[in-house]
């Protein structure tokens, strides 16, 4: 049918008497219903609206189904039109004619509809050019399933449909909460007397119930203190929220002592916790959300401990490691030594550990000396002693096998009379834990002759440092603060950044390297900088220091590598091998993520020069601060190499022990022969840089 502009009208349409059928049919809940367009099987008529409101029980959907639709087809239904109404949301709107597609069934359409309420809205506009008979509708009431068919559980356990509505159930000994919805136990007023014990959380390991707060006491002995271990398999509770709370908590609280709150999946706390007392109140909350599998804890009485209060100016009888609750003493004083009670001088007299954990006729002190915890050192440990007075020892030791004692003495301090730590070399000055260069973990297994290059682990080259790009490169690490790179690595560079740790420099596996921040860089003086980098043809004093901000932590896949010595031994000949590493560019990849490494060996300089264009347009400089290495088809440096250490054996050294002979510099093309920093040439230099800015810069 063509669509004409609906304002000219037939003359004879003038006399059709308009008539609007406005009606608002309220209806009362029913569970069946039919609608017919006005006039239904005849001609509806024009400018009419009608209304129905359709209202089916609540709990029921409705089912809205067309068995005969022949309304005037007009573009989004804008002449005549059926509209289906939820609220302010248009759910259907017909015109035009249709047909069943079902032989078996009259239905032309139908809506169902999770609701109990809509309408059905009919229009027409004034005038029909042809005869439309308009529609036949019916509805029936639905039952909802409201356990399965809404986004959402209603209830947290159990959910019962029935016609009409639905219900909630929990399982045995559990209670239905007051909004008749959520799940919760029993899990009050639970006293523990016992001397040990296991606690754990409702229906452990299965999962704890929701929107609960359970507490549990436990109650022990005068003079006994309340231990707790738990272990971090033994934990899984609903973890931190995005605001940094924990939704569901395990609280200890004893006294004015607080542990917790504790979240997450494996135990976040110290695996054990002490009570300073023989009472222990554990509180565990759970809110709607999430359930886990809840905890599991033990806990026994410990003695109360009384401090061992042994010294060079007495004895004690019998002479114990660690003194508990109800133990005796006789604490007798050194010649020279008494204790005064009254107006009587006493050689000796009894103490009793007691409940509190204080021994009795504590007043009364032969006056030891008591020097303190000792001080920690960095880079290492000191096992506390039993007790810090006068004649006590401590042993200092570093972090083995990544550090050792730098300082002169066996690390071990005594307490001395005048209430210091005193070592017999050191005196009070605190040992050192410096950090072993040049040993790897792990000796490289790969090419040992100039066949090519192969895959490396970083425990094979632990002091191999990687600069992302744009810089691309890599340096090596000398100090826990110091990194040794060729010049043009860093040369118009800031705010760097580098990784250790890791055998893949992709960017995933960068989360779980060691990040690196330069605080300063120290070009060699003698580098010349030029204004096109790409067109460098003179790479004398190729070498730069990088200061870093934070210490290094040494490790397995992080340490240093030695700086050459100053001996003979340390001049490099022709054919000496030596050990490169990087993620440089290969033959076949430009991109290379994973580490290779490869052994090559020392060249005369002329094979370099010989390999490299030297007309009078391209002439490279080549000075004796360079050496030559690789060959003609063997490994080499490339691209993405530069600043790399040359890692040479330490003379006289059994043991896989590397130091820095060169670094990575340029090179004609990659594969042959390739140019090498010569560390040895700038060792003062390199010393006394570090030497002179070994102190943070100031900001």
């Amino acid at each position: 049918m063509g669509q004409s502009p609906r304002t000219d009208m037939r003359p004879e349409m003038w006399c059709i008497v308009l008539f609007s059928l406005l009606a608002q049919v309220s209806a009362k809940p029913t569970m069946y219903g039919e609608i017919l367009s006005p006039n239904f099987p005849q001609t509806y008529p024009n400018e009419v609206e009608k209304v129905w409101d359709i209202e089916v029980p609540e709990g029921y959907g409705i089912h809205l189904y067309f068995t005969h639709l022949d309304i005037e087809l007009s573009e989004n239904c804008e002449y005549d039109s059926v509209k289906i109404v939820l609220g302010d949301h248009v759910e259907g709107n017909l015109c035009g004619q249709r047909t069943s597609k079902n032989p078996q069934s009259p239905i032309v359409e139908e809506f169902r509809l999770p609701v109990n309420q809509l309408q059905v809205i009919f229009r027409s506009d004034f005038s029909n050019e042809e005869r439309f008979t308009g529609f036949a509708a019916y509805y029936v009431a639905e039952d909802l399933n409201e356990c399965t068919d809404f986004a959402g559980f209603p209830c947290s356990h159990f959910c019962n449909n029935y016609l009409g509505g639905y219900f909630c159930s929990c399982p045995p000994e559990y209670f239905l909460q007051e909004d008749m919805k959520s799940c919760g136990v029993n899990c009050s007023g639970n006293v523990y007397t016992e001397m040990v014990g296991e606690i754990t959380s409702p229906n452990y390991p299965n999962s704890y119930p929701e929107n609960s707060k359970c507490d549990y006491q436990i109650r022990l002995e005068k003079g006994f203190r309340v231990v707790v271990t738990v272990q971090r398999e033994d934990f899984d509770v609903e973890p931190v929220d995005s605001k940094g709370n924990c939704p569901d908590n395990l609280v200890f609280v004893s006294g004015d002592q607080q542990f917790g709150p504790y979240c997450g999946n494996g135990f976040p706390g110290p695996q054990t916790i002490e009570a300073k007392s023989n009472t222990l109140d554990i509180f565990f909350q759970t809110n709607q959300m999430v359930e886990k599998r809840g905890w599991r804890l033990r806990y026994h009485g410990d003695p109360i401990p009384c401090p061992k209060r042994s010294t060079a100016n007495s004895i004690w009888e019998p002479a114990r490691a660690k003194y508990v609750f109800k133990d005796v003493v006789r604490i007798t004083c050194l010649e020279g030594f008494e204790v005064i009670q009254g107006s009587v001088g006493l050689t000796s007299f009894h103490s009793t550990c007691q409940s509190n954990g204080q021994w009795s006729n504590s007043h009364l002190q032969c006056e030891p000396v008591d020097c303190g915890l000792p001080n920690p050192i960095r880079n290492g440990n000191v096992k506390e002693p039993e007790n810090t007075l006068f004649g006590s020892v401590i042993r200092y030791v570093c972090e083995e096998p990544y550090y050792y004692m730098e300082s002169e003495g066996d690390g071990v301090y005594h307490c001395a009379a005048n209430g210091s730590w005193v070592n017999e070399v050191l005196g009070t000055e605190l040992p050192q834990c410096v950090p072993v260069c040049g040993v790897p973990q792990k000796v490289f297994a790969g090419i040992q002759r100039i066949v090519g290059g192969s895959l490396a682990d970083i425990q094979s080259f632990p002091w191999q440092v990687y600069f992302p790009p744009p810089a691309k490169a890599g340096g090596a690490l000398i100090d826990e603060y110091w990194v040794l790179t060729a010049a043009h690595v860093v040369e118009g560079s800031s705010d760097l950044q580098m990784y250790m740790g890791t055998t893949s420099v992709q960017p995933s596996r960068l989360n779980n390297a060691q990040v690196l921040t330069a605080e300063r860089v120290f070009i060699h003086p003698g580098w010349k900088a030029v204004e096109d980098i790409n067109a460098r043809k003179d790479y004398d004093n190729d070498i730069a220091l990088v200061r870093l901000r934070d210490p290094v932590k040494m490790g397995p896949k992080v340490s240093p590598i030695c700086l050459p010595g100053t001996s003979s031994e340390y001049n490099l000949r022709a054919s000496d091998l030596g050990f490169i590493s990087g993620w440089g560019q290969t033959e076949t990849r430009s991109h290379v993520f994973r580490l290779m490494a490869a052994q090559l060996p020392v060249a005369p300089l002329a094979e370099c020069q010989r390999h490299t264009h030297t007309g009078s347009e391209s002439t490279y400089v080549f000075t004796e601060n360079m050496f030559c290495a690789g060959g003609e088809k063997g490994v080499d440096s490339c691209k993405g190499d530069s600043g790399g250490a040359f890692a040479r054996q330490v003379p006289d050294v059994e043991t896989p022990k590397f130091y820095v002979a060169g670094l990575v510099s340029w090179g004609p093309k990659c594969g042959y022969y390739g140019l090498y920093t010569h560390v040895k040439k700038y060792l003062d230099w390199i010393v006394k840089t570090m030497r002179e800015n070994n102190q943070p810069a100031e900001d």
